[in-house]
């Protein structure tokens, strides 16, 4: 071909992209080699041309900065993040872009974290609202920034969670073209996700929708609410109040006024419960939400009722307490009378442990979910904690003593079962059995030197969980974070331990009384390759997360496939992956465990680190995918996660 002088510049493109190529994986190589050989890493320690891992100094000159309230005039952007502030909006999680609204609402000085992943941002706020209850804020630039978060719309959906979900979005001019790039029609897509959603096109209105979204977010059920704005709205300029629509403070625009339960179903529901032999509490998000646990306590020990959690966090009812039914679920199949309270999700007939026979009272806020999938017998409208105090003052004093004796019998057949299922685990020594894991990480968060209220636990994983749940303890509100809970996502774990430990570091609502101690999440390998790249989130802004991995070099999945040739491997990883030196490259601590009695030294380090240094681990424990196998590994694949982490479980 001649080259002409067209082709010449093509083809000094291409040499010029070839060469980024080559450096690129030049680069990339030198980071997998200093990442996963011991040899080169030692090396490189020896080599002044590799500098370690630093948080830059604006770090600190951040967290020294003084915030600018704004004045009038104000742009649309800081007239929302005002309304933001009055609201008592806890965090907002966010990565770069919609940086109108995220620039304002870190200037009004609520504290903003910036991660690598816009769906594991929007984890993250799930996160900090189920161990707090407070409303929090995710971000994501429009386009690909905002579908990023889509899946964590979708689980803080199904948790019921409050999370304000902010994206900028294309501008009005641009609607129904296709100029530029990113653009989409956003609404829609969260269309069965969120509880309210508008994109914002009237600039002088965009007071009023953040009314719209805070009055939605902090009555009845939470859930989701999603906004986005277009550049016409938040960068319009109001030089005074008046050039608002509808601009009155949070005392004029929603009511904080709860619904009281009928005297009439305060009075059938005690009558039904009086004639219960064995009655059960289900304690749910409602409790959480509207903060009942003090009310949930005194009628429970008044009438000497059972209380067993279901629900996005668990720990509102002491497991301490011998009325805790969490850990006895040989027991609820007896339960002849079942009190609901703040269930939003509800399963159906058959998905629960109890008995057919069973009935039901049902506390709700909102009538219209009541009867919904399941027969009740009382119906009450109603905040949880005014229900349960109304009961609570109605009833009698009971005692139930048969029915606390079957749940104390059901709680040592459990408790003595874990014990077997350990003993069997400890026998095996060329890798980390599952069992270890739940064992030691319960010995040493509530039987250590560790006050046993203290840790904020993340539960994910999935053949993890079967294990690890069994031994979960919660001894006081916002303990455990139930990540499963009721979407079953894979691989949010890590954000939602970034969120969690934001909540902690700030003594957010519950976490109060916890400032500042380490969060422990475990994950598998499988969930692990979604969020690790938060570990280095975590790193740069010192947050004390020891990130637990169980790896079988397996999606939890593969039994399925194990006599087909043809798909087996389409679930399995390569063997032996080291996320502890993935970890360690983000600027994590990293153990890498392949003994079972090498763990619990692995996670006293870890602890050390977290304490001292305020910085992330990584434990990653070595486990073999036949684990799952009970004919080779006794107890082999748990089925029945117990207690549950779905709304039928408990």
């Amino acid at each position: 071909m001649k080259e002409t002088p067209e082709t010449n510049k093509k083809t000094k493109a291409d040499v010029s992209r070839r060469k980024f190529i080559t450096r690129a994986a030049i680069g990339a190589g030198a980071t997998a080699v200093s990442a996963f050989s011991e040899t080169k890493a030692a090396s490189a320690i020896d080599n002044p041309d590799i500098k370690p891992i630093k948080v830059p100094d604006e770090f600190a000159l951040a967290a020294k900065a003084q915030f600018a309230k704004a004045e009038f005039p104000m742009t649309g952007a800081q007239v929302f993040a005002r309304v933001c502030k009055e609201e008592g909006l806890a965090v907002l999680f966010s990565c770069p872009g919609n940086y109108s609204i995220v620039n304002a609402i870190a200037q009004e000085g609520i504290p903003t974290y910036s991660g690598r992943h816009e769906g594991a941002m929007c984890h993250a706020a799930d996160g900090f609202c189920r161990v707090t209850g407070e409303v929090a804020a995710a971000s994501g630039t429009e386009g690909p920034g905002f579908t990023d978060m889509i899946n964590a719309i979708a689980a803080a959906n199904a948790a019921r969670s409050p999370v304000l979900v902010l994206a900028s979005n294309m501008a009005i001019v641009n609607e129904d073209t296709e100029a530029g790039i990113q653009l989409g029609y956003q609404q829609p897509t969260t269309e069965g996700l969120k509880k309210y959603g508008k994109r914002l096109i009237t600039p002088k209105r965009i007071h009023e929708y953040g009314a719209y979204a805070f009055r939605q977010l902090r009555t009845g059920v939470p859930r989701p609410v999603h906004l986005d704005f277009p550049a016409e709205v938040t960068r319009a300029k109001f030089e005074k109040p008046s050039d608002l629509d509808y601009y009155y403070d949070k005392t004029k625009y929603r009511t904080t006024a709860k619904p009281y339960p009928n005297p009439k179903d305060i009075t059938a529901a005690v009558e039904l419960l009086k004639q219960a032999q064995r009655p059960m509490i289900v304690s749910s998000n409602g409790v959480f939400y509207s903060r009942a646990w003090d009310a949930l306590k005194t009628l429970a020990e008044k009438a000497q009722i059972p209380v067993v959690e279901s629900g996005a966090m668990k720990g509102q009812f002491s497991d301490a307490s011998p009325l805790s039914a969490n850990a006895a679920p040989g027991a609820l199949a007896s339960a002849d009378v079942v009190v609901l309270v703040g269930q939003y999700c509800m399963p159906t007939v058959g998905e629960f442990a109890f008995g057919p026979d069973a009935k039901y009272i049902r506390i709700d806020p909102v009538a219209e979910d009541i009867g919904r999938n399941l027969p009740i017998d009382v119906g009450m409208v109603s905040c949880e904690k005014a229900a349960l105090e109304a009961l609570a003052e109605a009833m009698p004093a009971m005692k139930h003593d048969a029915w606390i004796a079957e749940i104390a019998a059901a709680r040592k057949k459990f408790e003595d079962e874990l014990e077997t299922f350990y003993a069997k685990g400890a026998s095996y020594t060329d890798a980390v059995h599952p069992a270890v894991i739940a064992k030691e990480l319960s010995d040493f968060m509530y039987r250590g030197k560790l006050p046993k209220e203290q840790t904020t636990f993340v539960a994910g994983g999935y053949g993890i969980a079967r294990y690890v749940r069994r031994w979960l303890r919660g001894y006081r509100p916002g303990q455990i974070l139930n990540g499963a809970y009721q979407y079953g996502a894979i691989g949010p774990d890590v954000g939602y331990a970034v969120g969690a430990a934001v909540a902690v570091r700030h003594g957010v609502s519950v976490q109060a009384a916890h400032k500042s101690a380490p969060v422990i999440c475990v994950t598998g390998d499988a969930g692990i390759g979604y969020t690790i790249m938060e570990l280095e989130t975590a790193s740069k802004y010192r947050l004390p997360i020891i990130v637990i991995v169980y790896n079988n070099n397996a999606w939890g999945t593969w039994t399925g496939s194990s006599r087909s040739p043809v798909t087996l491997s389409l679930h399995l990883f390569q063997e032996n992956v080291r996320y502890d030196k993935v970890a360690e490259g983000l600027g994590a601590h990293g153990e890498y465990v392949t003994k079972p009695t090498d763990f619990r030294a692995a996670l006293e380090r870890a602890y050390q680190i977290a304490i001292k240094e305020s910085r992330p681990s990584l434990i990653n424990c070595q486990a073999k995918k036949e684990f799952w196998v009970r004919q080779q590994y006794e107890p082999g694949f748990l089925g029945t996660v117990e207690p549950g982490c779905m709304s039928y479980n408990h």
